[in-house]
């Protein structure tokens, strides 16, 4: 585990953070989104996308909220491996149900989770969501259930 030396903040991703949080992604995710897919998200009024950078100006994390018929949908939380156990991805989800809540008017918030990984349940769960049902065989590589979760 890295030792987050600097101290990180957390803004809206900008155009010049394409290449860093594409790379970000494909390392935290079998089936990571793609440097056209974050771009897209750039120009969607629906979505917002923050990432934790330091003062170095490196991404060390990003979280994505869509607006969906007045409903949240999180996806795509990710924290590299070497800053991992240090709340970033915990800061990360406040920040995102805090715009979420205050910037759109969203008042219900969902995601997805592998039903393996416990420590991103726990964020979760700590966050205020809770289990609301399965997708069976939802997630590829390797193949896993998916937790629906929600926070009301």
């Amino acid at each position: 585990m890295g030792n987050l030396e600097q101290n990180y903040y957390i803004r809206k991703m900008q155009r010049r953070d394409l290449e860093k949080v594409t790379a970000l992604e494909a390392a935290c995710f079998s089936a990571p989104w793609k440097y056209k897919d974050f771009e897209e998200t750039l120009i969607n009024p629906h979505r917002v996308y923050l990432v934790a950078e330091t003062d170095c100006q490196e991404i060390i994390g990003g979280c994505m909220l869509t607006d969906i018929a007045g409903e949240g949908d999180i996806t795509n939380v990710a924290v590299d491996e070497r800053f991992r156990g240090q709340k970033i991805a915990t800061a990360l989800l406040q920040k995102l149900l805090a715009y979420g809540t205050n910037e759109c008017g969203i008042h219900a918030f969902t995601l997805e989770v592998r039903s393996k990984n416990t420590a991103a349940i726990r964020l979760y769960e700590n966050a205020g969501f809770r289990s609301e049902g399965i997708r069976p065989n939802f997630y590829e590589n390797p193949k896993d259930d998916a937790i629906i979760m929600w926070k009301r």
